[in-house]
């Protein structure tokens, strides 16, 4: 692993990686452009005095909903340079979650792209404004970034240490079934959590990681910090699109290929078509939801000369708590989450409130350098903290005698059938191995006989037979689990409905099924 540079802020950060590799790449894109540290630097400074000229200093708020584009991490660090507090959204949210968030963060600056993926961002930009009062707008798109003299910037701010720094970072949470909360993050908090995952990770300047996600989520924050701690190449698309993106990354060398299951499993997939695909791949990043145990090993078996699969497990309240190393064991990268990251205190707390042993199920709660100060909103903060100070995830865990975490489900996707609970990932990862399963979810539905139902929601694999409700049942007797667990109903789909993060929006599935009709197994 690399030596990481020491740096007490984002522009610190910048400047000093900008001092050490001026010539070596940060970032290269679909469209065949790229930009060298030293130059992002310069670019920074230039987009900083643009928006000074607009207004902008250490006292603003600016939200900022833009693509994974070489210029939203121009305006990550343009905005550090100012001292600003910046709020980045990903593209999936429109009209009522933008609107809900500016107001709450109290944003003094909306950026959007005129347009992208087909909907008219600076239209809903324009709508919020006029239902904000004191909002302003900026629409951007590539190479539209406003500029100015650096000249006339003013000095950078001395670093700040990790209890004095001021939230710089405004995150909110995916939330799909109620108003998006808003997580307070500092540069401490963005920078721990790097400095971990370049470890776990064995990050060295020699490395191309694809970031194919949205940049505005807070792991492609994290990636972008990552990227100047240790000086690699982060190798960026705008819009994953299998048909393209996968080659684009084949041709860039990369030698991590994130970011989550659903990638994971498009590489895999194109990996069967063209046998020497991502040849320089030594990992698989993954995050944002648990993967299934079989697609590592699955991963392994196409690409023997790589770690498979490393994952890591966070929140944006809490990002990356645990992450998997390449010199962990075979079985803990196919089973597990990895080990806490450095710094990280987890306990694991049984629905009894007494403190979870080695390999009983319970909550996972956190205290870690990376975890958020607090929610915008306080008064979220009583539930989301215990006495002692630990942040519940709500997510269920099970820590083994080697500290590895395997999550086991949510709190809230647990299914209560006839007063039993069955767990949605247990039969999720069964399911999985059977070869005609490509992808699945789990999910309980109300019934009048059993309190909930156990449905199976199923993605068939191409030119495969979908699985047949008798088949799904002997896989799980053949699997050896016990026969209240089955899934009384089976549902198949062409896919699952899924946020930028790669979670799977049950929600919008026990919508779709809720009153489907069915015949009882």
């Amino acid at each position: 692993m690399a030596e990481m540079i020491e740096a007490g802020s984002l522009w610190d950060l910048i400047t000093e990686r900008a001092e050490a590799t001026p010539d070596d790449l940060l970032v290269t894109d679909e469209s065949g452009r790229s930009l060298t540290f030293g130059a992002y630097r310069d670019e920074v400074e230039a987009v900083a005095a643009g928006l000074q000229g607009l207004g902008i200093g250490a006292d603003s708020v600016v939200s900022w909903e833009l693509p994974t584009w070489i210029e939203s991490m121009v305006l990550v660090g343009a905005l550090s340079r100012l001292q600003a507090t910046q709020n980045p959204i990903l593209h999936i949210y429109r009209e009522r979650e933008v609107g809900f968030i500016v107001k709450q963060a109290e944003t003094d600056l909306l950026i959007t792209p005129s347009e992208f993926g087909g909907f008219d961002f600076a239209a809903m930009a324009s709508s919020i404004a006029a239902d904000t009062p004191g909002l302003e707008t900026l629409v951007v798109d590539r190479e539209g970034l406003p500029k100015g003299d650096p000249a006339t910037l003013p000095p950078p701010a001395a670093p700040t240490s990790a209890d004095e720094a001021a939230d710089k970072w405004f995150f909110y949470t995916s939330g799909t079934t109620s108003d998006p909360k808003g997580a307070r993050h500092t540069d401490h908090t963005i920078m721990a959590v790097s400095r971990g995952m370049c470890e776990y990770l064995r990050l060295t300047p020699e490395d191309r990681s694809a970031l194919v996600f949205p940049f505005p989520h807070i792991g492609g924050i994290i990636w972008l910090y990552s990227g100047l701690l240790v000086g690699f190449v982060n190798v960026i698309d705008q819009a994953f699109n299998p048909a393209t993106t996968v080659a684009f990354l084949d041709g860039q060398g990369v030698t991590l290929a994130g970011a989550g299951t659903f990638f994971h499993q498009t590489y895999l997939a194109k990996k069967r078509e063209s046998d020497g695909l991502l040849a320089s791949v030594r990992g698989f990043p993954g995050g944002g939801a648990p993967k299934p145990p079989q697609l590592h090993h699955d991963i392994r078996a196409a690409w023997p000369d790589s770690a498979g699969i490393l994952s890591g497990y966070g929140l944006t309240e809490a990002p990356i708590l645990t992450m998997a190393t390449p010199d962990d064991p075979d079985e803990a990268l196919a089973n597990t989450e990895g080990a806490a990251m450095p710094g990280v205190d987890l306990k694991l707390v049984t629905p009894e409130g007494k403190i979870a042993g080695i390999g009983e199920e319970g909550e996972v709660r956190a205290k870690a350098p990376q975890l958020m100060r607090g929610y915008l909103d306080p008064a979220l903060d009583d539930a989301a903290f215990d006495e002692d100070g630990y942040f519940r995830t709500g997510d269920l865990g099970v820590l083994d005698a080697d500290g590895f975490l395997t999550i086991t489900g949510r709190l809230k996707d647990v299914i209560i059938r006839k007063g039993e609970n069955v767990s949605a990932k247990e039969v999720e990862d069964l399911l999985f191995t059977h070869p005609s399963v490509a992808d699945v979810a789990v999910i309980g539905l109300p019934d009048a006989d059993t309190g909930e139902r156990v449905v199976a929601i199923t993605v068939t694999p191409p030119d495969t037979d979908p699985l047949t409700f008798d088949t799904m049942r002997a896989h799980l007797e053949a699997a050896g689990l016990i026969t209240r667990k089955w899934p009384e109903q089976l549902e198949h789909v062409e896919a699952l409905p899924r946020n930028p993060a790669g979670k799977v929006l049950k929600f919008e599935l026990k919508a779709r099924f809720e009153n489907a009709p069915f015949t009882r197994g």
